[in-house]
């Protein structure tokens, strides 16, 4: 053997020897874990808004009676059916966009609100405050330890013609001496929401 065949050998074994290295790598990193389909431990309050859709059925609201309906210059509206008060110390809203107008609605970015730190959880509606005009505060959607909002989020970016999107927010609850609060999201007016509970 000369040593230009020697020189072939050793490179096909290199690359043998590489080859087989990086699908034992390949094989290694996709071995069996076990429990890796089960998704992390979260607060129940957190887990509301991980990967839910419109139609995420925990989330639907009752829509036993209506606290408020709002309509932007696109011909969506925005009814809110509950802002209740629970013993954890939390303010949950819920409602139904609703698109009548006829024609497809794209949700606009700013319904995220402008905080860099939740642009990762893709679209969702922090941009909701809900303001104690008697206690002079201002409420923001609260956030789960991974700066995920506590809201419906990863919604079609597309409402329809003639469908909805169901919605909640989770918020900071007032004092409870506040009975009323104004809800503010960009792109409507503003409304004065009556809290339960």
């Amino acid at each position: 053997m000369n040593l230009r065949h020697v020189r072939k050998a050793h490179r096909a074994g290199a690359v043998a020897l590489l080859t087989s290295s990086l699908l034992f790598s390949v094989a290694a990193c996709g071995g069996d874990d076990k429990g890796s389909d089960k998704a992390p431990a979260v607060s129940s309050e957190a887990g509301k808004s991980q990967g839910k859709k419109a139609t995420g059925d925990d989330t639907l609201p009752d829509r036993s009676e209506t606290l408020a309906t709002l309509k932007n210059d696109k011909g969506l509206e925005m009814v809110v059916y509950s802002a209740k008060r629970d013993s954890g110390g939390f303010l949950t809203v819920s409602g139904d966009f609703k698109n009548a107008s006829g024609q497809n609605f794209v949700t606009p970015l700013q319904w995220s609100g402008q905080e860099e730190a939740v642009a990762g959880a893709g679209p969702s509606l922090a941009g909701m405050t809900l303001v104690d005009s008697v206690g002079k505060k201002r409420y923001y959607v609260l956030r789960d330890t991974d700066n995920r909002p506590l809201t419906t989020s990863n919604y079609d970016l597309t409402i329809e013609s003639g469908k909805s999107l169901n919605f909640f927010a989770q918020f900071p609850a007032p004092p409870s001496s506040t009975s009323k609060v104004d809800l503010q999201f960009p792109g409507f007016p503003n409304a004065t929401i009556e809290i339960s509970g």
